[in-house]
């Protein structure tokens, strides 16, 4: 796994059980953002929550999603595949790499919304292909691809959640239901990103750099899950929410298994890996799609504002305040604004313009 703001990934995963923070279970196979429950800064579970005490399961149903097809290749030249993919993930140490499809002109690779040190990486969306070339700049080595496919592949059986539920009224897509694959969590029969939990003191907003006017964006977060996990060797999805063009909110990066997501019971926020060298301690949440010419939807940007009010409020942060953050791993500081673009972070044109435009309308909402 590629280690990160000085975690040390020797030492077992450390398996705590984390406790129910409601009287229902908080893992749902909801769709849609919901409104109307009172927002409180003490408790951030379920909105009918009136108890912290462990719960029984509140039932599952089996669904069934397609396994995620992904086929790996090293060096530049002719990849194959043995199915039909729909995005490639690229990873290359060095100045830059080039992508060509079939009957398509080369590409120059940028990095989107993943940074990675000493080189570049990019997730790159295609019509059906079982064929792409790859071509290195002078300089640059060690390229690796992944062909994914997230929808074509064997169905594989889900135990998703009954009952749709919500995070203080904010209602989402747990992992069972965007059809997330646990194993990839995993290399060699280990946990590849054990649990971290450090203190929220910021929320970092991203875009996926993918299609807009996605028509399949589960399959798109797997496809992003596979990306992190495998191409980049981070071991989960790399953001803690992401946010769909209908303002369907998905549960990202595994925090525990008591529902809650993104934090632990004692309101610690898990390390995800959004914000490179700046991750502990700091939040992140991607919106479907490339925000650089146009806007996110007004149902992205509702949930956006509303899911960061929810966790300021949890929190007690003001979306608008100045902050000095300090990384808890190494003690590396930076000025920043408790909500962020990822460019305020890192060289990056992600959140893409014209979402990053648009932060000063989102903090003040949601700091009302």
């Amino acid at each position: 796994m590629t280690v990160l703001e000085g975690t040390s990934v020797s030492q077992p995963p450390t398996h705590r059980r984390k406790r129910s923070l409601s009287r229902r279970g908080v893992i749902g196979a909801a769709g849609a953002v919901a409104t109307g429950a009172a927002l409180t800064p003490v408790v951030f579970a379920a909105a009918d929550s009136d108890s912290d005490s462990a719960t029984t399961d509140a039932g599952t149903t089996p669904e069934k999603f397609p396994a995620t097809r992904s086929d790996a290749s090293t060096g530049a030249g002719t990849a194959t595949t043995a199915f039909a993919a729909s995005y490639v993930g690229v990873r290359w140490n060095g100045p830059a790499a080039s992508l060509r499809l079939p009957d398509g002109d080369w590409q120059t690779l940028n990095g989107g919304c993943a940074t990675v040190e000493d080189g570049g990486t990019a997730l790159v969306s295609t019509a059906p292909v079982t064929s792409y070339d790859l071509k290195a700049a002078d300089g640059t080595t060690d390229v690796r691809s992944l062909a994914i496919d997230t929808t074509g592949g064997p169905k594989r059986t889900v135990k998703v959640p009954s009952e749709p539920t919500r995070v203080r009224g904010v209602r989402y897509l747990s992992r069972p239901a965007w059809g997330a694959d646990e194993s990839k969590r995993y290399k060699d029969g280990v946990v590849n990103s054990p649990e971290k939990y450090y203190a929220l003191q910021a929320i970092t907003v991203h875009h996926t750099d993918t299609p807009n006017g996605d028509a399949d964006p589960a399959a798109t977060v797997r496809a992003i899950y596979e990306y992190h996990a495998v191409t980049l060797d981070w071991g989960d999805i790399g953001y803690h929410f992401l946010i769909d063009e209908a303002g369907v909110v998905y549960e990202g990066r595994y925090s525990g298994d008591d529902g809650v997501p993104a934090f632990d019971p004692d309101g610690n926020v898990v390390t995800a890996f959004h914000t490179a060298g700046y991750n502990s301690g700091n939040l992140g949440i991607a919106l479907l799609g490339t925000l650089t010419e146009q806007g996110p939807t007004d149902a992205a940007k509702a949930s956006l504002t509303r899911l960061i009010k929810v966790i300021a409020r949890f929190k007690g942060l003001d979306p608008q305040a100045k902050i000095t953050y300090t990384n808890p791993v190494n003690g590396v500081t930076k000025d920043a604004t408790t909500v962020s673009g990822h460019r305020d972070w890192l060289q990056t044109d992600c959140p893409g313009q014209t979402m990053y435009d648009l932060l000063d309308e989102v903090r003040a909402a949601a700091g009302r």
